[in-house]
């Protein structure tokens, strides 16, 4: 189904496969990081097919993979080979194959990983930090390249090990969010689709989001799809997060989802649909029982998700600076501080060519561009800001207009000192509270209670 492959190819999360980078070896799945130190003494790295010593990189996409192999076609006398293991995120399975491995060490443990936002927190910041080098020791100057590259903030945030402040990963993908957004709603509302006029009527504030959507109302339209499309804004709108001196903290900014969400349903803002179902899509045609000004999101959003489900609204949108600032997803590249030293020199070429490196032949000129394989691949935003500026980011999906105009302050307001490595399971146990307040199955106390609890019964977090 398209809707599905669309949802798996946003997330990054649902494909997963044995392949590239030469031999590929899944690893023994169990065990957990943080539970035994990081192996340091390791063997010399083994010579690859081509007589190289071999980087060998875990990931649960074949994306950064395919990176490292197209590095290889344009750099021949990189002496290095790579091998990829590839184990997707479905049911569980890449993060203990990973724990594993780094628990492990050996020949073929990873010399650099891949940690998707959803747990990247659990090996820059959390339990599995101390399996993470510091770039500083793969010879980066990191307070110069990160300035140089214009890398966005929560980006280096969401990387830093809070113990010792050293950066120990980087994304290549910016993920900072936007208000996407239909046109000719917006031009029937209020008269016009200018993206600054449009970011004073839906913020910043949501007092003023929620006028908009009264306004829109009136219009028979609905602001949004489902309570879903204001989480990630909300979830940001925080100035801690979810566990605070080893106890659950629920940030002001992030009870207030209780409040918007049902005031979108009770008062008919939205189509009350859940994000990654049928109807949510559906309103991206503008076949729901309302058409739906717009979505919150990165531009990850726009290309793999709302463009092929956007139907004959294609082309009918635009971005505008959200409500608040705020990013989803992404992918970081951490190295391991287990990392065979012969490789070591490898290790430092390949990421800062990955992640800081702002040239024309860089990855993320490649990435922004969509010119990584050819010159009609998608177009993309990267962490630094530097490249994106210099970077072509019209799209046809929204009429013409330049995305990089936009997501390059949108990601400068998002923030990453709010999270923890704890966010994956506390978020789907706060949207499932919120979600049966709204509908009226529990209180909003009761959902708070019920809240707390589930997170003490199954994180072993307390409460106060």
């Amino acid at each position: 189904m398209k809707k599905v492959i669309a949802l798996a190819l946003a997330l990054m999360l649902m494909v997963g496969m044995f392949a590239a980078c030469g031999n590929n070896n899944a690893g023994d799945q169990g065990g957990g990081a943080g539970t035994t130190a990081p192996s340091t003494d390791q063997p010399a790295a083994e010579p690859g097919a081509g007589g190289n010593p071999v980087i060998h990189v875990y990931s649960f996409t074949d994306e950064v993979p395919r990176m490292v192999e197209r590095y290889k076609e344009l750099n021949p006398d990189f002496a290095y080979d790579f091998d990829c293991t590839i184990i997707a995120t479905t049911e569980g399975a890449y993060q203990p194959a990973l724990d594993q491995a780094l628990i492990g060490g050996g020949a073929t443990a990873p010399d650099f990983f891949c940690a998707e936002a959803a747990f990247v927190l659990k090996y820059s910041q959390g339990d599995a930090s101390e399996y993470a080098m510091p770039y500083s020791e793969l010879g980066i100057d990191v307070n110069a390249a990160l300035a140089a590259a214009e890398i966005a903030p929560y980006a280096s945030d969401i990387g830093t090990r809070l113990s010792d402040g050293e950066l120990v990963g980087l994304p290549y993908q910016a993920t900072g969010g936007a208000f996407i957004y239909r046109r000719s709603i917006a031009i029937d509302t209020w008269g016009t689709d200018d993206p600054a006029v449009i970011k004073t009527k839906i913020g910043p504030g949501w007092d003023k989001f929620m006028n908009a959507a009264s306004e829109l109302k009136a219009k028979g339209y609905a602001i949004v799809s489902g309570d879903g499309d204001v989480w990630h804004p909300l979830e940001n709108n925080s100035e801690k997060g979810w566990v605070v001196d080893g106890k659950l903290f629920i940030d002001p900014g992030r009870e207030m989802f209780l409040d918007i969400a049902k005031q979108l349903k009770d008062n008919g803002y939205s189509n009350d649909t859940v994000d990654w179902q049928d109807p949510w899509f559906a309103d991206m045609s503008g076949s729901g029982p309302k058409e739906v000004l717009g979505f919150f999101g990165p531009a990850w959003l726009i290309n793999y998700v709302l463009a092929g489900n956007s139907g004959d609204t294609y082309g009918d949108w635009a971005i505008c600076e959200p409500t608040n600032g705020f990013s989803w997803g992404g992918t970081w590249i951490i190295p391991n501080k287990g990392l065979n030293p012969d490789v070591k020199d490898g290790v430092a070429e390949i990421i800062n060519w990955i992640t800081l490196d702002t040239s024309d032949t860089g990855l993320q000129y490649f990435w922004a561009n969509g010119t990584l394989e050819g010159p009609d691949g998608t177009k993309d935003t990267v962490a630094s800001g530097v490249v994106m500026a210099k970077s072509d980011g019209v799209l046809d999906f929204l009429g013409g207009q330049n995305m990089f105009d936009i997501f390059v302050p949108a990601g400068a307001t998002a923030t990453g000192v709010n999270k923890t490595q704890y966010d994956e399971n506390i978020n789907i146990y706060w949207r499932d509270q919120v979600r049966m307040y709204t509908v009226g199955e529990k209180s909003r106390d009761q959902a708070i209670a019920d809240f707390k609890q589930q997170v003490a019964d199954n994180l072993d977090i307390p409460f106060e």
